[in-house]
């Protein structure tokens, strides 16, 4: 069964980039939302299995996003990982990938990364 994947990040080349690098693989089905303020929406009609989510967006903030999610029964349960281009990839690898108990990748991704964290939450 094909996983569906979810990229919520303003800026439209990261998540096209991140988009055609996972199709490539032919095992996803992925959406791209680039509007914080639609993201909750974009969630709701999508129904991702995990969904990758920049921190600092206009509008509304991925902690903002992440939290009405998380109050949400029907949503709550979807996997966040949050990308950010505040902490280096050094920091991150440092913290073994989590802070504050989130999972978190830094900007920029790559590939490889990607693939790696889908396989350790959705196999």
């Amino acid at each position: 069964m094909t996983k569906k994947i979810l990229l919520i990040d303003d800026e439209a080349s990261l998540t096209k980039l991140m988009k055609l690098n996972l199709d490539r693989t032919g095992k996803f089905e992925v959406k791209t939302e680039n509007s914080g303020l639609r993201a909750v929406d974009a969630v709701k009609s999508f129904q991702p299995d995990l969904i990758f989510l920049d921190i600092m967006m206009p509008g509304m903030s991925g902690d903002d996003i992440a939290q009405e999610l998380r109050s949400d029964n029907t949503l709550a349960a979807i996997p966040i990982v949050f990308l950010t281009a505040i902490v280096s990839k050094e920091d991150t690898d440092a913290m073994g990938s989590y802070i504050g108990g989130n999972r978190f990748l830094a900007k920029p991704v790559k590939t490889n990364e990607l693939l790696q964290v889908i396989s350790d939450i959705l196999d």
